[in-house]
This record gives structure tokens, sequence and C-alpha cells, in this order.
């Protein structure tokens, strides 16, 4: 019975992004014609994720070792356990940003819609679709904007989750625009959703989020991305466990 019950709220949860995408969709699409910045569907974008979770009783409560200055630009890394992070990591970061996912979001017609316009498609399977993810990363970084990446490269296949190695991708990226790293540890998103939810269904509740301290990258150099990425990796995975015991 309570799994019967955690698939009517994922059905649930999946009604109401529907419903809210389409009664968003008009501003949407507005604002995602408007290429110079994508600050407005950005802002969008936010509303939306949190009308879509708080319908479903999905909240997000955030704590930061410190406060971030969100004038600045940042490359973002959190570990990823389910699709709730998207919308996590949306609330957490207040300036213009972008995500670098997986190429298979092009093919979801809500996440479509961004990684057509805003964010960056990356199929790790291609060198060539890496350069071109990666190139258009550095020219978003000059313009200012912050880049949100999952080092995992994707949610992992074991239940309960557990914190998978990190590609360098993000800590070359970081370190060659001498940016910092902010690290984000999103310790209990997959108890209310692990993946998609297609397996163990979802149930409402407060997801929390712990947005460590910015790590600098100025005097680095790109042979120290190895070491940068454990020392993310390391912080990460500290809060996890700490939220297990």
């Amino acid at each position: 019975m309570k799994r019967f019950l955690k698939q009517i709220h994922r059905y649930l949860y999946i009604g109401s992004v529907v419903f809210f995408f389409i009664l968003y969709y008009p501003f949407l699409y507005y604002y995602s014609r408007k290429r110079e910045r994508f600050t407005g569907l950005n802002k969008v974008r936010r509303s939306l994720g949190f009308v879509t979770s708080a319908a479903v009783g999905f909240f997000y409560r955030f704590s930061f070792e410190k406060p971030i200055d969100w004038s600045g630009k940042f490359i973002i890394c959190a570990n990823h356990s389910s699709i709730l992070d998207i919308t996590a990591i949306t609330l957490m970061v207040r300036s213009n940003f972008a995500f670098l996912g997986k190429e298979e979001l092009l093919n979801n017609p809500v996440t479509g819609l961004f990684f057509k316009t805003v964010d960056i498609p990356l199929n790790r399977e291609s060198k060539m679709s890496s350069f071109r993810a990666f190139k258009r990363a550095d020219e978003y970084i000059r313009n200012g904007m912050s880049l949100v990446i999952f080092p995992e490269g994707k949610i992992p296949d074991t239940y309960p989750p557990q914190l998978s190695t990190f590609k360098n991708g993000p800590f070359k990226l970081a370190i060659e625009h001498q940016i910092p790293i902010i690290p984000v540890s999103i310790t209990n998103a997959w108890e209310k959703m692990w993946d998609d939810g297609s397996e163990y269904g979802s149930r409402p509740g407060i997801c929390h989020i712990c947005v460590h301290s910015q790590i600098e990258t100025a005097g680095l150099t790109v042979d120290d991305a190895d070491l940068l990425g454990r020392k993310v990796h390391d912080i990460i995975k500290g809060r996890l466990e700490k939220n297990e015991t």
C-alpha cells in the first residue's frame, strides 16, 4: 500500500510539472528568445521549479556555510541522486546560470526547452560534443554566467545512492577561468524521489541542501585539476556521511 501511494504521488508530481509547464509556456517561450543573457528565462524557471514542487509537498531548505556574493561567477558542483536536485539548484542560484547536462535531456519536452536555449547538452562519449559543450561553457563564463555541473556525470545506479567518482572537466574549466568552485551537498533528495521515481515512487517532504564555502582557484594550474576535484569530492562526501549518522 505504501509503495502504491508513493507511485500515486510521483504521478501527481508529473502532473504538476506538465500543468504548470503549459501554464508558464508563453513566458518561457518569450524569454527563451532573448538570448543575450537568459536572465528572464532563469527567473521564470526558478518560479516554475518552486510551484511544481510546492504543489505536491516538495520543499527545499538551504544552509550556507558562508554568504555568497551572487554578483560573481562560479562553477557550482553538486552530488546527483534525484531529479529534484535540478530544482534545488535552480532555487539556490540567485544569478544568471546554465546547467551542463547529458544530451538525452534534449528529448524531454520540459527540459528540452532549456537545453535547446540556455543549458548546454553534452554527450561524454563524443569528443566533438564535448568540445562544443566546453567551448560554449567557456563563452558563457566570459559573459559573466555561472555554470552548474553534476561532476558524477549521472545519477548512480545503486540504491541507496553512493557518491561516484568525479569527472575533472568542471575543475579544469574553473582553473582555466580562475573562478571559484561552490560545492553543494544535497543530502536527502533521494529519500523523497530517487532518480526519476519510476522504481520507488516519491513522497513529500523537505530536501536539505548544504552550500559549502567557495573554493578559490586563483594561482592553480590545470595540473591541479585532479587535486581540486578530490577536494570537492571529499567535502561533499563528508557532508553526506554526516547526514547518514
